[in-house]
């Protein structure tokens, strides 16, 4: 029986990578989606990633330096560029208007110009940290201009009375105590790699993997093995074999493109890594047979698992990460395969959870392809 369903699964995958369908969304449609839903989501990274560009005049005085400090603190992380063609390149811009110390002494109002390329989930983010940095400044000139007044006329606020202000002991104060370990959701291509992998994977396998059973079926390729030596399991583990080593090839390929090409790392737990996605690879083959032995038409095998596909995709969390997400949406993920496969490849990735958190996932995903063989094994159609 392995026998021949070792020579029915290679045989058969060697046909299935010959098509141009496979090799376009094996090979060429994931580098796509990589670099394209990379870069998008890489521009709403979290705090301790943002990159502020800031131009300076000479003459902006010692509170242009105070407010860069306050910007610092609030995670911004500062990068001052002479050339002005390279400052527009800048994602998130900050221009202080000249002689802005003077004017801001003086009681002149100065108006401080931020851009920012784009609108997403991080734009309010930037908002408040900006408010911040500017009120905290202003409240500091407040403290100071008030304090040297009721000294003595003759002072004006400097650069040593702020130095001051910080030195002294603060009358309120702020415990901050660590509540658990942070956890920062991926983006980039830590988040679109992983993702883009897990989708592609099934689309392929729902696609090409399910229509070219019904294309055997439909021209009576399946009723000649029914009349050979080989058994009925031989030629369900043989074809599901086939489209095991696709899912493979596909995994290989979209692990070893993310390292070389987008640098993404995969971590210390590597063959855990492997694991959950070999185990999900094979559930993916299993469906993909289903919905192959179901479907009576070409049409409705490819038109059912582009949908189905991408319906999971987008609920399981490969397009974006889940974690930042509504909590009824995250739960919900868990009720499809590629919710199981994204929870445990972020926790090993980007949580650093151990390799034993996710073995409930590896478990539930193993149980259903075992469920889909056995529900496969016994409906399969010949004809």
């Amino acid at each position: 029986m392995f026998r021949d369903a070792f020579y029915l699964a290679r045989r058969d995958a060697a046909r299935l990578l010959r098509t141009r369908e496979a090799l376009m969304w094996t090979f060429i449609m994931p580098i796509v989606f990589f670099y394209f839903i990379g870069t998008i989501t890489g521009n709403s990274s979290g705090p301790g990633k943002d990159e502020l560009a800031v131009s300076v005049p000479p003459d902006a005085g010692f509170l242009a330096d105070q407010l860069l400090a306050r910007l610092e603190q609030r995670g911004y992380h500062l990068t001052r560029s002479q050339d002005p063609k390279e400052f527009l390149r800048s994602r998130r811009r900050l221009t202080i208007p000249a002689g802005f110390t003077d004017s801001v002494l003086a009681g002149k109002p100065m108006a401080i110009r931020f851009d920012r390329t784009g609108d997403d989930m991080s734009a309010d983010y930037d908002r408040v940290r900006l408010y911040r940095a500017v009120y905290t400044t202003l409240a500091d000139v407040i403290v100071v201009s008030g304090e040297n007044a009721q000294a003595s006329h003759d002072i004006q606020a400097s650069k040593e009375a702020f130095v001051k202000l910080a030195a002294e002991p603060h009358l309120l104060t702020l415990n901050v105590q660590s509540a658990g370990k942070r956890v920062a959701p991926p983006s980039g291509f830590d988040q679109s790699v992983p993702g883009t992998m897990v989708m592609f994977t099934l689309l392929v396998l729902f696609t090409t993997g399910g229509v070219s059973l019904t294309i055997e079926r439909n021209q009576g390729i399946l009723r000649r093995l029914a009349s050979s030596p080989m058994s009925r399991g031989a030629v369900v583990l043989g074809k599901w074999g086939a489209r095991m080593i696709l899912g493979v090839i596909q995994i290989v390929f979209a692990m070893t493109a993310g390292r070389l090409l987008f640098h993404v790392h995969w971590g210390p737990n590597l063959p855990m890594i492997v694991l959950v996605l070999l185990v999900y690879g094979s559930l993916a083959a299993a469906l993909g047979m289903l919905l192959g032995n179901f479907g009576r038409t070409e049409g409705q095998v490819i038109g059912f698992g582009v949908l189905a596909s991408n319906l999971m995709a987008g609920l399981g969390g490969c397009w974006w990460p889940i974690e930042v997400t509504p909590l009824w949406t995250q739960k919900l993920a868990l009720a499809f395969p590629t919710g199981w496969t994204m929870d445990a490849l972020h926790k090993l990735m980007s949580f650093g959870s151990s390799p034993v958190s996710v073995l409930p996932n590896v478990c539930v995903t193993a149980a259903a392809a075992l469920a889909a063989g056995y529900v496969l094994s016994r409906s399969f159609r010949y004809q």
